[in-house]
């Protein structure tokens, strides 16, 4: 049985994380991918204020799947960097690490979790909808959904 590792962001999976994050972005686009900068100091980007990043860990100790969050209000939360390798897709990650950061989300009283996604990612939007998310407006070539979230 294979086992999977959630865990806040630590320092030493920096390039691990970033390597995780530009395989899934050149799987999901087919084209050179590009480095998104808040990774370069996730403790400024997320933990500093207050927010969430965590990774998924496989049973060798390497990233596969990464989340953040970003708190836009005392009851909404934003979704950040929800990638998974693609080679580790369909194996329960990206469901886990959506897991956790509810339970964040909640202890946090947030009330609702909005994500943003461009309409090139075909996975993306099958995923939200099987953890509950609903379709918002769109954005030119952004879908947006929304979850409600209840305090447990």
């Amino acid at each position: 049985m294979y086992t999977i590792k959630i865990i806040p962001f630590q320092p030493e999976y920096r390039d691990d994380t970033i390597f995780c994050l530009l395989l899934a972005k050149d799987a999901i686009k087919g084209r050179a991918p590009r480095l998104n900068e808040d990774l370069l100091d996730v403790q400024r980007h997320y933990f500093d204020k207050g927010d969430i990043f965590y990774i998924a860990l496989s049973d060798e100790g390497r990233v596969i799947g990464m989340l953040g969050t970003d708190t836009v209000s005392p009851t909404d939360m934003r979704l950040k960097r929800l990638y998974v390798r693609p080679d580790m897709k369909r194996r329960g990650i990206g469901g886990a690490l959506l897991a956790s950061v509810e339970k964040f989300a909640r202890q946090k009283g947030v009330k609702t979790l909005h994500t943003r996604f461009s309409e090139d990612y075909k996975e993306a939007p099958l995923f939200y909808e099987s953890k509950g998310f609903v379709e918002a407006e769109r954005d030119g070539k952004l879908r947006r959904m929304i979850k409600s979230i209840g305090r447990l």
